[in-house]
């Protein structure tokens, strides 16, 4: 069975960082791109960040290009989510996710 938990979430003052973790479990996770999508406050779901099956090529939404890195370290299966230059919009709950599967997400609050 296909299990994704997030972890790191918390909460920072606008400009500081924070490593969002995923441990995924259940399917062959060297296999599988991946993504992190994101559900801030009364808002739809927003994606973020997808890596490819090496970790070789990532792709940023806009509003995070430049100060978020997506990682992966295939042996460990876990996804990583590193979240610099932090803006109180970047507020919201964070799912790691393949496709049709999500995690129950982190909660990353931006706030001085």
């Amino acid at each position: 069975q296909v299990q994704l938990v997030e972890s790191g979430g918390g909460l920072v003052q606008p400009g500081g960082s924070l490593r969002l973790s995923c441990a995924a479990s259940g399917f062959t996770f060297s296999s599988y791109w991946m993504y992190w999508v994101r559900q801030a406050p009364g808002k739809g779901l927003e994606w973020v960040s997808a890596i490819n099956t090496g970790g070789g090529s990532t792709y940023y939404a806009d509003s995070v290009k430049g100060r978020f890195t997506i990682s992966r370290d295939n042996a460990k299966n876990t996804l990583y989510l590193q979240m610099n230059s932090l803006k109180s919009e970047d507020t919201a709950v964070y799912y790691c996710s393949i496709a049709g599967y999500w995690g129950q997400g982190t909660q990353v609050t931006v706030s001085s």
